[in-house]
Parts: C-alpha cells; structure tokens; sequence
C-alpha cells in the first residue's frame, strides 16, 4: 500500500468536522472547517485519492454482524511466499487486516470468529495455507484504547 501525501493543517481542521460528525453534509463541514462548500468537496476527493482517508468499513462493528471475538494471529511465513500468503488471506472473509512486520513474527492478522469453535476454523485455515510456518493465536478479551486519530489531527492542525 503506498505512503499517502501528508495533511495540512487545512486538511487536518477538515478531517476533524468529519471526525466530529461523520455524516455531515458537505454544507456542514464546510461550516465546522471555515472552508467554502466547493473547497471541502475538492479536498475530501483528493484526500480520498492521495489514501489520507481509507474505507469507512472501520465504523462497522464486527459484533453487529455476528463476530463478538476478535483475536491477532502472529504468523510465519516463508519469505519467498510472502504475497501468495498475503492474498491467500485476504480471500478470507474473518480476516480484518494484515500487517507485515519486523522480527520473528512475519505477519499479525487481526481476525473475527462467531465463537470458540468458528476460531479455531479460522486459525487452521490461516494454518493450511500454503507457505504459512507456524501461527499462534491470541483472543482479545477486551479493548483498552478504540481506534482514534483526532488527537494527530489536532496536532496537525495546530502546525
């Protein structure tokens, strides 16, 4: 996934209307940033071309749609099979995100299951695909920080 431009402070004010009030109009977010209507339509397009802003999917919680447990597989891989690992993943609907890492561990793979025995399912599965090492599974019992940016938006919108 490529590096998105960096925000301005302009962007930054934009993206915490949007941050406040996620299904604001176009007419209100420019009302809450101080920007012209046809300012925050140009902005909003570019920062969803540049990457700045991601899917909306994130504001979905797994649980409503019938996936209370979450859990992080670490996983090893063969390196030389690294993409074929990755877009083995990504054809499985439990798999939320993927990241590459740093150190023993290959990969981290955030997955939901509908109970004990669907996560046991996943995890073998992410098990049998072919260049998958070894994995190791940890059930998240309970999260301690939600998934935030606007303290970075202040921050950048204080530059």
């Amino acid at each position: 996934m490529p590096s998105p431009e960096r925000i301005d402070p302009t962007d930054a004010r934009l993206l915490l209307a949007l941050a406040a009030r996620p299904r604001a109009t176009t007419v209100a977010l420019a009302e809450a940033s101080g920007l012209s209507r046809n300012t925050v339509q140009a902005r909003l397009a570019a920062l969803g071309r540049t990457g700045a802003v991601e899917s909306f999917e994130r504001c979905v919680v797994p649980a409503a749609v019938g996936y209370p447990l979450t859990a992080f597989v670490t996983t090893r891989v063969s390196q030389r099979r690294l993409d074929e690992v990755a877009g083995a993943l990504a054809a499985i609907p439990e798999v939320l995100q993927a990241y590459g890492l740093t150190g023993d561990t290959d990969l981290l793979v955030h997955v939901v299951a509908t109970d004990a025995e669907d996560l046991y399912r996943v995890a073998g599965h992410i098990l049998g695909i072919p260049g998958v090492e070894r994995t190791s599974t940890a059930l998240v019992m309970r999260q301690m920080v939600d998934y935030r940016i606007a303290p970075l938006l202040r921050r950048a919108a204080a530059r």
